[in-house]
C-alpha cells in the first residue's frame, strides 16, 4: 500500500476538525469530525494480526502531519509500547504510557481532570488505548474514569479510540454498549462478528488483513483501506 505520507501528500488539505482514518474505496478520504461529539467512543475490533495496532497508529500519524499540537494531541496506552518507537519526538504526543505501568492510570485520570474542567476549550484530545481487555485489571478508580471518558469524553473533547482482540470480546462484553461507534477489521467467525456488530449475517470475513476495514454507514458498510506506516 502506499505511505501515510504519500496518501496525505495526494488529498491535499484536510479540515482541521477532521480525523483521518483511511481511504474508501471511491479514493475520498474517510474522516471522523472531532468537534461533532455524536458518533461517540470509537471501538476497533478485529481477529489477531488483522491491523488494529496499525490503524492507531495511522490515526496518530495523521495527526502529527495535519494538525498542530493546539490543536489536537494524543496519548498511548499499549502492551507493547516498543510498537510506538519515533512518535514521541512529534509535539503532538503526550507518552506511549504501558498498560502494566502505574503512568497508564495517571494518565487516564489527568485526561478526567482535564475534560471536566475544559468548559469551552478548542484543543482535542486522543486517549488512543491498544486492547480494551487489558485495561480491565486497572485499579477501581482508573476503570470508572475510563468509563467515564467512554460515556463523556467526546462531549469534552477527549476522544478515546480503544483496540479489542475479537475472539475475546466476550471477557469485555460488560463495555461494549459504551461504544456507538464500532470499525471492524476481518473476523472470520460469523458469530463474533453479529454479536459484535449487533447485526445478523454479517460477513466480515473476506476484508483484507492488515490493511481493509468496515464501518457502518446507515443501512450498509463502508469499506475502508489503511495506508503503510511510513
Amino acid at each position: 500500500m502506499p505511505s501515510l505520507m504519500q496518501v496525505l501528500d495526494d488529498l491535499g488539505p484536510l479540515p482541521s476538525e477532521s480525523l483521518f482514518l483511511g481511504i474508501a474505496s471511491d479514493e475520498l478520504p474517510v474522516l471522523l469530525n472531532l468537534h461533532d461529539p455524536i458518533p461517540g467512543a470509537l471501538l476497533v475490533t478485529a481477529d489477531p494480526g488483522a491491523g488494529k495496532s496499525n490503524l492507531l497508529r495511522i490515526i496518530a500519524g495523521g495527526i502529527c502531519r495535519l494538525q498542530s499540537p493546539k490543536q489536537v494531541k494524543f496519548g498511548v496506552i499499549s502492551n507493547y509500547p516498543d510498537e510506538w518507537h519515533g512518535f514521541q519526538q512529534f509535539p503532538n504526543c503526550m507518552g506511549i504510557f504501558p498498560t502494566y505501568h502505574n503512568s497508564s492510570q495517571e494518565f487516564i485520570l489527568s485526561l478526567t481532570s482535564w475534560a471536566h474542567s475544559n468548559k469551552s476549550g478548542e484543543q482535542i484530545l486522543l486517549l488512543l488505548v491498544d486492547d480494551l481487555e487489558s485495561m480491565t485489571h486497572l485499579d477501581d478508580e482508573a476503570r470508572d474514569n475510563l468509563r467515564w471518558l467512554l460515556m463523556r469524553g467526546p462531549s469534552r473533547r477527549v476522544w478515546p479510540i480503544v483496540t479489542q482482540n475479537a475472539e475475546r470480546v466476550g471477557e469485555i462484553s460488560a463495555w461494549l454498549d459504551y461504544f456507538r461507534t464500532r470499525i471492524f477489521g476481518q473476523i472470520r467467525d460469523h458469530q463474533i462478528a453479529d454479536f459484535i456488530s449487533g447485526l445478523t449475517s454479517t460477513n466480515l470475513s473476506n476484508l483484507r488483513t492488515g490493511t481493509q476495514f468496515a464501518i457502518r454507514d446507515g443501512r450498509s458498510w463502508l469499506k475502508f483501506w489503511i495506508p503503510s506506516i511510513d
